[in-house]
């Protein structure tokens, strides 16, 4: 019996370890199968190189941004909801492609299309502007093709060699300038009061909820900003398409009567007006393209590789001494952030790992920020001190906005560059905290209860505010003001003086900001890299590292499920509100109304806010 028990114990212990040995084989096959797939996938997707006589396509139908955005609106929304969204570009492909596409033999022309382009501002168009002439530079030609420009598309297009209309299309030039919605009277009737704490006569920002129209200081202030903006704006359009001066305003004053003595043709306008150099279809582009040797006869059509396929042949940057680059594009906000906002903690993580690579010599952070959270900003300028005191050398390249809180990330460099214009300054301080004890009577609501001290209450924002906590407030926005005031005299070697006198939230161009010294010098964001490299003692090629931020596991579950999905309560509830109280306040009429007004009900929804001191400027970029 005992030997039966033990001939059945070896059988099943052999069974077992078959059955274990089985499974491991079955892992290890169905392991070894999908790493062959997923390499011959990698082999049969890899873009081949681009033959002889190969057009670089670069298609701009999209967001062209510093640093892409993680998407939380695309492939199940999408797919679920048939939307499109051509997403976004960031400019470092752009350039890199056009930096290596004037060295590559194969490539000997770009075709430059802008339908569908969406910028924030001009300097990210004169980083691709200056990128394109110096790919022409090399003898090889930028052609642009639109069915439409308009004047941002336009200012593009006109640095190619040859620039194409559809027959049907336009160039649309209309100035810069824009009207702002303002909500007192709104507000009064439906019982919220908001609560407006500043330094700085020129601080704009929250005049929109306290006032019926601008000030005359933000009037003055808006004015001289566009009107510098503009005349640098139309005077490189007319420079680069061999325009004589005023040849822009010429045309808007005009159009009425041009374009009726055309029979309202605006692309015959545009031609007798050479603005473009001919009108021609998609198919007549294609032929032109065919010309010369450039026909792919299998694809029946010219030889080209898009921008997307060229920048995935690039390769990696060399693992070497080189230049770290930190973008801080968007809104700055305590705590973490994606890509395309800051995030006081993420931003300052970034920074302080750059500076503890041994590899990176020389920093240069790339700003495109209205500001926000002034501690935020503070944490990021903290870390760029540490690493001018570690021996590496910090350069600021502002991009299109670097004002208030974007600002005061320059306050630690060892250089500040920024573009013409640039919207920079706005040099001040503010908090806005709205009260609903208005609506509160209206609805038949009342508050009661009793506190310790008068403070235990106070951020209550179902109640008036209480004037002792105002003056707290004020008190504390002064003091902040002065600390800005004070860090940039120190760093600018300016007198506190000097700078208030340029400050009180006032805005400027990169022009107007270095002849009041609030920067070093005017450039692009090469000669920022050109700056930190020389600084650093490295030479010309050596390698520029990117930091950005690794989104996280839940960012990364969002970015594929996405969240248009979601229901939004805050947005229900304000349009839902605001229609039965005053249907012209409905959220979903204006894009515009929604965001200005979503900044008053997220912390009328919660009843409580903290108090934040903000260095943000309501900066709209023309």
């Amino acid at each position: 019996m005992a030997s039966l028990f033990r001939w059945l114990g070896r059988s099943l212990y052999w069974i077992w370890r078959g059955l274990m040995g089985f499974g491991q084989l079955a892992v290890s096959l169905v392991f070894v199968l999908l790493l062959a797939a997923s390499l011959t996938t990698y082999l049969s997707n890899r873009i081949p190189a681009p033959r002889p006589k190969t057009t670089l396509v670069i298609d701009l139908n999209a967001h062209l941004v510093e640093q892409a955005a993680p998407r939380t609106d695309n492939l199940l929304s999408a797919s679920l909801l048939h939307q499109t969204d051509s997403g976004d570009i960031e400019l470092r492909d752009v350039l890199a492609a056009l930096d290596a596409a004037a060295q590559d033999p194969a490539i000997d022309r770009v075709l430059l299309k802008t339908d569908g382009l969406q910028v924030s501002g001009i300097a990210i168009l004169h980083e691709v502007a200056h990128a394109l002439d110096h790919f022409r530079k090399t003898g090889k030609p930028v052609i642009a093709w639109a069915d439409h420009y308009d004047q941002r598309q336009y200012f593009l297009a006109a640095h190619a060699d040859r620039l194409y209309l559809d027959p049907l299309g336009q160039v649309l030039f209309q100035g810069f300038g824009h009207y702002r919605n303002y909500y007192r009277d709104a507000l009064d009737r439906l019982g919220i009061k908001v609560n407006l704490i500043r330094v700085g006569t020129y601080k704009s920002f929250g005049e929109s909820y306290v006032a019926n129209g601008p000030s005359p200081a933000a009037l003055e202030a808006d004015q001289t900003l566009y009107h510098a903006l503009w005349a640098d704006f139309d005077q490189a359009i007319e420079n680069a398409r061999h325009q004589p001066a005023g040849m822009i305003d010429q045309s808007i004053d005009h159009l009425p009567q041009d374009l009726a003595a055309l029979q309202g043709n605006a692309a015959k306008l545009a031609l007798s007006q050479h603005w473009v150099d001919a009108l021609v279809t998609p198919d007549e582009l294609t032929n032109l393209l065919k010309k010369n040797g450039h026909e792919d006869g299998k694809a029946k059509d010219f030889r080209q590789i898009s921008l997307d396929d060229y920048v995935s042949r690039l390769p990696d940057p060399k693992s070497d001494d080189g230049v770290a680059v930190i973008v801080a594009e968007g809104e700055i906000q305590d705590g973490d952030a994606p890509a395309g906002t800051i995030g006081g903690t993420t931003t300052a993580d970034l920074v302080r790992a750059a500076r503890e690579d041994d590899q990176v010599k020389a920093l240069v952070l790339r700003v495109d920020s209205p500001g926000g959270s002034a501690h935020a900003s503070e944490l990021i300028r903290r870390e760029l001190a540490l690493t001018q005191a570690a021996g590496k050398p910090v350069v600021v390249s502002m991009g299109n906005l670097a004002a208030s809180g974007g600002y005061w990330l320059s306050l630690s460099a060892d250089e500040v560059i920024a573009d013409p214009d640039t919207v920079t300054g706005s040099i001040g301080v503010f908090a806005l905290i709205p009260t609903a004890d208005g609506l509160m009577n209206k609805a038949g609501i009342h508050t009661g209860g009793v506190t310790t001290t008068w403070l235990s209450d106070a951020d209550n924002l179902l109640r008036p505010l209480n004037p002792r906590f105002t003056k707290i407030l004020q008190s504390s926005v002064n003091h902040l003001y002065q600390d800005f005031i004070q860090r940039t005299a120190t760093a600018r070697r300016l007198s506190p003086q000097a700078v208030d006198t340029v400050a009180q939230g006032r805005v400027w161009t990169g022009a107007q900001a270095l002849n009041y010294h609030l920067i070093d010098h005017l450039g692009l964001f090469q000669d920022a890299l050109k700056s930190a490299r020389k600084r650093a003692h490295l030479a010309e090629n050596s390698p520029v590292h990117y930091y950005d931020p690794n989104p996280s596991p839940w960012q990364r579950w969002l970015n594929l499920i996405g969240q248009s999905l979601l229901p939004d309560p805050l947005v229900t509830w304000l349009s839902q509100g605001t229609r039965a109280l005053n249907p012209a306040l409905a959220v979903s009429s204006s894009p515009q109304m929604r965001t200005d007004l979503g900044v008053l009900i997220g912390p009328l929804l919660k009843g409580t806010a903290p108090f934040i001191p903000l260095t943000h400027c309501l900066c709209q970029i023309p």
